[in-house]
């Protein structure tokens, strides 16, 4: 999920050229407005006015995450100006100007962190540049401070829009070689900075996709196969038609089926509530027989017969773990498993589009523009570049917008409606029924420990989703997966199962539910060993050392990982003993490295009847490297994470499959976490270490949901080895 920022060169520094009224222009790709007369551009990001007040350009999409904040942050902090002078507004969706636009793997921080950064430094040295030919005198005799050039020697000083003009005759310096600030230097950095858009979200001011308004818009609802992979085979929409308002009935592939052949049926017409009553009215015929063999139980079945013999492949071997579990002194052995998800977006997938002369612009709530280019280009045979994309904010996204299947399809329903705005909207039943889940899988655990209480053998049967030898998106495990590396006998082997559905990455892929898995095991095996887990994880940590990893996969350091175990169970009091089964009342521990973030967690909970749990508080750890750019937002992230963990393990949540469909109606089938099932208290704290900053908004989540499992054990003796937890089966 993750990928560099390409390096960001004078070229791409200087989108623009110079003018006749001796400013700059303004880039035609950038969604700032149109630069008025009184202002001047320095590059595709910075903006000032006559006023000394600056417009800068967030350029990823915002998901709640606060990107739409902080990289702006990035920028003034360079530009060394204060948070009170500028205002953020989102750029259009370019990867040739402003490198990837991506909000996905925690990866918009440390893709960022420099070349944002460079941005306002360069336009700094451009501006100091200037005033220095201005005044005659050297630039490193002048210093700035909230946008103003100052010269010590003389006294002098001026805002930086004093300087505008001049600087259009500046030339652009390499960024990656204009000087930074230190840390101790920062006044916006490491500053809680209220969200830009907080104060509109507030007020209820249309931001989202799904509150696009175009004149003459239309609106469309889709009719999709209802069996994942399967086809239009005809249709009938006579009825439909025949509804005034009703516009058309087109038929679309939403890139979930067979490349080029129609999957879904888009009902447009004056008024989504039109185009919703007459979609009933279509008669559409499925080519779906083959799809209609999945199911949740054949699943389940499947994986219990697979589990029951030897992998299909290995995924990682060492030692000799058949002979060390034949000679340990202690087995413990455990079957795990989790469910398919949906992604639960609040906000339902959406896209608005307008097709003419060739061209198509959208106005989509995407975590992935680049993507969303492509395909839609390639699916309406046109060239990337005919396309404009605006991003709007997302109504939650947690990998579901990833995935473009809202903008291809709208896409082709504007081309068939040129010169109308079309808004495509799926209703909660589509969004449920038609998502990219998240895998469900199946872990077949054997641990070996010593008389010492050593653990000298792991293995792991991991029964996936995939053909042909390779998994289905999502559906992976790395080969190092912790505690491989740190365990002298291990074998992890993997089998894998088909199915229909289309998958996709939830927030934390894989490590949602990998987390789960080992650390609940681990407890298992600490609790066999006479330990508690935190104590057995800092046994198998050892000295701080980088393990081995995949090429390109992020490197686990086993002293950072102690860093932040040492510091929950500091900082939630952990004794060592959890809780006495039958009390009511227990606490667990986890930890998990995902997404290049370090976090361990502690959960309290109380049992208020045999079957209830409630979470009473959770303590919240993480390394993220030196610098948390925005801590109102970084703690606002692991709350959220928290929250939403606790929500898929004890809301219920988990996506049935009968007959080939998945039949979700609404969230009364898969329910989301409500105010009552939210802690009490969530307490976050980070532990700062000399690595870059990383992002955060998935590694907080996968290890609340064992720490919650384990709390559960410690206070009731029952461990519960399936998501969602219940204590009623």
């Amino acid at each position: 999920m993750s990928a560099a920022l390409p390096p960001l060169d004078r070229r791409g520094f200087l989108v623009a050229g110079c003018t006749a009224g001796a400013v700059l222009t303004f880039d035609a790709a950038m969604a700032l407005a149109e630069t008025p007369a009184a202002e001047t551009t320095i590059n595709a990001f910075i903006r000032i006015d006559a006023a000394n007040r600056f417009t800068i350009g967030a350029k990823n999409p915002e998901i709640g995450q606060g990107m739409r904040t902080t990289l702006p942050m990035l920028i003034a902090e360079e530009l060394d100006i204060g948070w009170d002078q500028l205002t953020i507004e989102p750029t259009l969706a370019d990867d040739r100007i402003f490198g990837r636009q991506y909000a996905g793997g925690s990866t918009a921080t440390p893709t960022n962190w420099l070349p944002m950064r460079q941005v306002g430094a360069a336009a700094r040295q451009m501006i100091l540049a200037a005033a220095a030919a201005e005044w005659g005198v050297s630039p490193d005799s002048l210093t700035t401070a909230k946008g103003v050039v100052r010269h010590g020697a003389s006294g002098r000083q001026a805002p930086y829009a004093a300087f505008s003009r001049r600087v259009a005759t500046i030339a652009a310096p390499d960024p990656g070689k204009v000087p930074l600030k230190q840390p101790a230097q920062f006044t916006i950095i490491g500053k809680p900075v209220t969200g830009v858009d907080t104060p509109a979200i507030a007020r209820g001011k249309p931001l989202f996709g799904i509150d696009t308004e175009l004149p003459g818009m239309l609106h469309a609802a889709v009719i999709k196969c209802p069996t994942h992979g399967g086809i239009l085979a005809g249709h009938d929409a006579t009825g439909a038609l025949r509804q005034p308002g009703v516009a058309a009935v087109v038929p679309i592939c939403s890139g979930q089926g067979p490349a080029g052949k129609p999957d879904a049926l888009a009902v447009v017409a004056r008024s989504w509530w039109t185009a919703n009553k007459a979609r009933a009215l279509v008669v559409p015929k499925w080519d779906n027989a083959a799809q209609r063999g999945h199911s949740t139980a054949g699943y389940a079945s499947a994986a219990a017969a697979r589990l029951a013999g030897a992998p299909e492949s290995d995924l990682y071997r060492s030692g000799d773990v058949a002979a060390a579990l034949a000679g340990a002194a202690h087995v413990v052995e455990a079957d795990y498993a989790y469910p398919f998800l949906a992604h639960g977006t609040l906000e339902p997938q959406n896209c608005t589009a307008l097709w003419q002369d060739g061209k198509l612009e959208v106005w989509a709530p995407t975590q992935n523009p680049g993507e969303g280019r492509a395909s839609t280009a390639a699916m309406l045979g046109i060239p990337p570049e005919a396309l404009i994309i605006h991003m709007t904010r997302i109504g939650g996204g947690f990998g579901r917008r990833l995935m473009n299947d809202y903008m291809v399809m709208a896409g082709q329903v504007a081309k068939a409606m040129p010169g109308r705005p079309v808004k495509l909207l799926f209703d909660r039943t589509d969004d449920l029924r038609h998502d990219y889940y998240r895998p469900a899988g199946w872990h077949k655990f054997k641990a070996g420990l010593s008389a010492s209480g050593e653990l000298v053998a792991l293995s792991d049967h991991f029964v996936t989703f995939g053909a042909g030898g390779r998994p289905v998106r999502a559906a992976e495990m790395g080969k190092y997966e912790f505690p491989a590396a740190v365990v002298p006998n291990c074998h992890y082997g993997v089998s894998m199962l088909p199915t229909n559905l289309s998958t996709g990455w939830l927030r934390a892929p894989m490590s949602n539910a990998l987390a789960f898995v080992f650390q609940s095991f681990l407890d298992e095996v600490a609790e066999a060993a006479g330990q508690d887990l935190p104590t057995l994880m800092r046994r198998l940590l050892g000295e701080p050392r980088e393990l081995p990893a995949e090429p390109g996969r992020p490197v686990l350091h086993t002293g950072r990982a102690r860093g932040v175990i040492d510091a929950v169970c500091e900082l939630a009091g952990w004794t060592g003993r959890p809780g006495s089964p039958g009390s009511g009342r227990g606490r667990g521990f986890g930890f998990y490295f995902s997404h290049r973030g370090y976090f361990a967690e502690v959960v309290d909970v109380t049992m208020t009847d045999p079957t209830t749990v409630r979470v009473d508080k959770v303590w919240a750890v993480g390394d993220i490297g030196s610098q948390v750019i925005n801590p109102l937002h970084a703690r606002h992230q692991v709350q959220g994470a928290v929250i939403e963990g606790i929500g898929q393990a004890l809301a219920g949540q988990k996506v049935e499959q009968v007959d080939g469909e998945v039949r979700l109606e609404n969230f009364h089938e898969f329910p989301l976490i409500r105010i009552d099932g939210a802690p009490r208290e969530i307490a976050v704290s980070f532990v700062q270490s000399d690595y870059p900053p990383t992002g955060l908004g998935e590694p907080s989540l996968p290890p609340v949901i064992p720490a919650l499992a384990n709390a559960v054990h410690a206070a009731t003796g029952r461990r519960l080895r399936n998501l969602p937890l219940s204590l009623t089966a």
